[in-house]
């Protein structure tokens, strides 16, 4: 039999609509959210919109008229009379809606650490512990992620210069669209001149219990440190190097260590190594069956502790994204110190460092994680036929069609065309044909949907999306009755 060459025309991945998905799945999703394996259409003007410029003079405090009081400077280091200045008025917060993901764009996701103690104090707003933006490419299947030092002296939208930390507690504050992670979002996208629409926030008392409820997590500790526990009456700790197991309240204490030589920036790669052990002990085959009987418990722990502008439905689709990313394809980045020029300065009459940064050394960083080019989603030139047989994706047929051999008409044609056909099933009839993804196989979806003519508006109804690592099969087609009269199949 002489397969020829399917031609497809371009066109934009419809909208799908999902089933309800599972609580365990909504887990699955919350915990990589939320810790950042969680996190923005990557646009074609990635490399136009670079914005760092070199800040002349010394930067030494923090921005803005502050609920704190503290003093204001301009990029110099100059202070400035507070009535010389302009700072948003306080009003009402107001919610921004999220853009809409096409489900094939590389996506950016800022991960936001904050400290829950002062809102339960009646304190103000915190800043920011933990700065981390993690980047998904669905196409090319890789992912990355940069930590940004809380000490990093930029230019915050509205309120002139300051440590990038502070955006967050003025975006709170001022109650500013979109809150603190708004205004986060906009410094860390005017900074690094790379486009973030979504975030994610935990809490310090969110990841310690999350931490605790799937057992701790094991990692390679590296040199012997000494661990301050968050919180009050609790000695510090020693530990030293070697494979550990760490339980909620020592993690979080191992990962906001700074007190290294390597300061800042051993902190930051300690909080990376933190988020790749979760990720290994959640994605680990033998331990996600006793994940999901842990899911309820964890569902209503997560659901109050953990915030993010993404829908469900796109933070499902990002889990399964990212548990289907070899860790290999993870790139990991650090803005270090030969990435910046640390100064001294006197803030609220003590001793303290800012970090001016070197635009030139952090761009290149920067486009080595997301400098993968930008990409249409599946706009790729070439044979979708082919794009699908790389993908492999593992298929089941399910034959719900009146003719009881239009099952294995399907599955013969398809392994015809090098496709991974993997099991041949069948139901009781149904009118309609419907694709379920249990896995992100973006090209095999395309060509199936061209395949079976729903590429069109009236055709979302027919995809379902159902995160599922333990599935044996990526892809499930439930053939209907309206393609056996369709005659698609030869």
């Amino acid at each position: 039999m002489v397969m020829k060459k399917i031609n497809l025309p371009k066109f934009k991945l419809p909208q799908v609509k999902f089933k309800r998905p599972s609580l365990g799945g909504a887990i699955f999703w919350v915990i990589t959210i939320g810790l950042g394996v969680t996190a923005m259409i990557f646009a074609r003007s990635f490399f136009a919109c670079w914005t760092i410029t070199s800040l002349p003079g010394m930067a030494p405090a923090s921005c803005g008229t502050q609920a704190g009081g503290l003093p204001l400077f301009n990029p110099q280091g100059t202070p400035i009379a507070p009535s010389a200045v302009t700072t948003p008025e306080a009003s009402a917060p107001v919610d921004v809606p999220a853009p809409t993901w096409d489900r094939g764009s590389r996506v950016n996701v800022l991960f936001i650490g904050v400290d829950a103690r002062d809102w339960e104090a009646n304190a103000s707003a915190p800043r920011s512990d933990t700065m981390i933006l993690f980047t998904i490419d669905p196409v090319s299947k890789t992912a990355g992620m940069l930590s940004i030092p809380r000490d990093m002296w930029v230019n915050i939208p509205g309120f002139g210069y300051g440590r990038i930390n502070q955006a967050y507690n003025l975006g709170e504050a001022y109650k500013l669209p979109g809150g603190g992670p708004g205004l986060a979002m906009k410094t860390v996208e005017q900074f690094l001149g790379v486009p973030v629409n979504y975030y994610g926030q935990v809490d310090f008392n969110t990841f310690i219990a999350m931490i605790d409820t799937i057992g701790g997590i094991d990692l390679q500790v590296k040199e012997r440190l000494v661990l301050d526990p968050v919180g009050t009456g609790m000695d510090k700790v020693v530990v030293t190097p070697g494979y550990r197991h760490l339980v909620g309240w020592k993690a979080l204490a191992y990962a906001r260590t700074r007190k290294t030589e390597g300061g800042d920036v051993d902190r930051a790669q300690r909080q990376q190594d933190v988020i790749f052990a979760i990720m290994e002990k959640v994605f680990t085959p033998d331990y996600f069956p006793t994940f999901i009987k842990q899911a309820p418990g964890l569902y209503e722990l997560m659901a109050a502790g953990i915030h993010t502008n993404l829908t469900l439905d796109d933070g499902l689709r990002l889990a399964v994204l990212l548990q289907g990313i070899p860790h290999e394809s993870i790139k990991t980045g650090v803005i270090s110190y030969d990435m910046i020029v640390m100064e001294s300065t006197i803030l609220d009459g003590q001793n303290a460092s800012v970090f001016k940064p070197k635009p030139d050394q952090i761009r290149i960083l920067r486009d080595e994680i997301f400098g993968g080019g930008a990409i249409d989603a599946l706009a790729d030139e070439g044979d979708p036929v082919q794009l699908s047989r790389q993908e492999n994706a593992r298929i089941r047929i399910t034959n719900g069609a009146f003719a009881q051999d239009f099952g294995q008409r399907t599955a013969t044609y398809l392994q015809g065309l090098g496709l991974n056909v993997t099991e041949l099933t069948s139901t009781t009839q149904v009118d309609r044909t419907v694709v379920i993804l249990y896995s992100p196989k973006l090209y095999t979806m395309r060509f199936l949907l061209y395949l079976f003519g729903m590429n069109g508006s009236s055709g979302t109804s027919q995809i379902r999306f159902d995160p599922n690592p333990a599935s044996p099969v990526d892809v499930e087609i439930l053939l209907g009755n309206d393609v056996a009269n369709a005659n698609v199949i030869p």
